[in-house]
């Protein structure tokens, strides 16, 4: 049996709110493992324990990515009494010498959330390191960053970790109302809806899909994304929006610099008809200000003005330095980076105008057919249902 101590921390500070968000972190947990075997989940004293009999790689590898977890450590439970501490703490200092010889200092450091325990924090600390030094003489205790730290957590039993892994944090999926999110395929917007589900959206992503501009490798792409995000946030449901007519169109009657900035409008307009079908409450982009011409503060007021959404832009202070290295830490900068154009980059403008004004927006769009374009690009969009890419393999094995 594999043993995960799994740590919350901002949930802390929701008062009376507070069982909701754990009671959901609880299921999240539950659903994130349900395939791996008959794991037992349980919340106590601040903390969750998830008992499985699954390989504790694998338990890993899926629990480290649900939001609200802090952090995690693979534990030994043994029962709230001295003796049986001090016996796992040393059996497990030995197994960590044995699988790293280079271990020369140890630190022993105790919470004792349940008071009933006679020992205090420190006392408790003192003591365990007497027992391991006594069995291991060539080690020596060390307060400031020793080569191995034991932690001991005394609550309705006596949890021992030597590692701690960190997780994203935020809050649990599903407890911070419901979005959609425009995915294009580029590096930023799935950064972007990454953020956000961190802070307990649900997201639905939304791509708009121009096809033949835009190959099927395109598509995929973008479906592979979403699988991405789903190993974090939960099987997602993705539109795939037809936006070929609605691009004809725009290359055909608006002029060329300004034929960004009328899409992403016409976007805005796609997703607020979509939200009502969804429940949803705002929409998340990828845009940072001033990196290309849509993301200038004039060109983000003239595409708000097509929506009563809020528009929810995780990214307008982040630098690409940033972007790029939080698309590696969560896994989506390799499927990214594959030379499969979406439909905004294919068709920038050598020239496009960077400080359109609202009036300047809404002439250029003075001669489309905007509600008849939403209608029909809607009628030939679909629906699908993404899980995480550990779905599709073998039980037991990550992501």
């Amino acid at each position: 049996m594999a043993y995960i101590l799994l740590r919350y921390g901002e949930i802390h500070l929701k008062g009376q709110n507070q069982r909701f968000f754990v009671d959901r972190l609880v299921r999240n947990v539950r659903e994130s493992i349900a395939d791996l075997g008959d794991a037992q989940v349980r919340h106590a004293f601040g903390r969750i324990l998830v008992d499985s009999p699954a390989e504790e790689a694998a338990l890993i590898s899926r629990l480290r990515k649900v939001f609200g977890i802090v952090s995690l450590s693979p534990v030994r439970v043994v029962a709230p009494a001295f003796p049986d501490i001090a016996s796992a703490a040393v059996d497990m200092v030995g197994a960590a010498l044995a699988a790293r010889p280079g271990v020369g200092t140890f630190k022993v450091d105790t919470r004792r959330a349940d008071k009933r325990f006679p020992l205090t924090s420190m006392e408790t600390s003192r003591e365990v390191g007497q027992a391991i030094w006594e069995r291991f003489p060539q080690v020596r205790a060390r307060m400031d960053h020793p080569d191995l730290l034991v932690k001991i957590d005394i609550r309705d039993q006596a949890y021992l970790s030597s590692d701690t892994i960190p997780g994203p944090g935020g809050l649990p999926s599903g407890t911070g109302g419901r979005a959609l999110a425009l995915i294009s395929g580029g590096i930023d917007s799935p950064v972007a809806s990454w953020l956000a589900a961190r802070r307990g959206m649900t997201i639905i992503p939304v791509h708009c899909y121009s096809f033949p501009f835009t190959s099927e490798r395109s598509k995929e792409k973008v479906l592979d994304l979403c699988r991405v995000l789903a190993g974090y946030a939960g099987p997602l449901r993705v539109w795939i929006v037809f936006f070929t007519d609605i691009q004809r169109t725009i290359q055909l009657s608006v002029p060329e610099g300004l034929r960004v900035l009328v899409m992403r409008r016409m976007m805005m307009r796609l997703v607020e008809r979509l939200a009502e079908q969804e429940r949803a409450a705002a929409v998340v982009t990828g845009e940072s200000l001033g990196q290309v011409a849509s993301q200038t503060i004039e060109s983000i007021a003239a595409i708000n003005a097509v929506t009563r959404l809020p528009v929810l832009r995780p990214l307008i202070g982040a630098d690409k330095t940033e972007i790029v290295a939080r698309a590696e830490a969560i896994g989506t900068y390799e499927i990214s980076i594959r030379p499969y154009e979406d439909c905004c980059s294919l068709f920038v403008p050598p020239h496009p105008r960077t400080q359109p004004g609202l009036q300047e927006a809404d002439e250029a769009e003075r001669g489309l057919p905007v509600g008849a374009l939403i209608d029909a690009a809607l009628q030939r969009s679909e629906r699908l249902t993404i899980t995480p890419r550990w779905a599709r393999d073998p039980v037991g094995v990550g992501s």
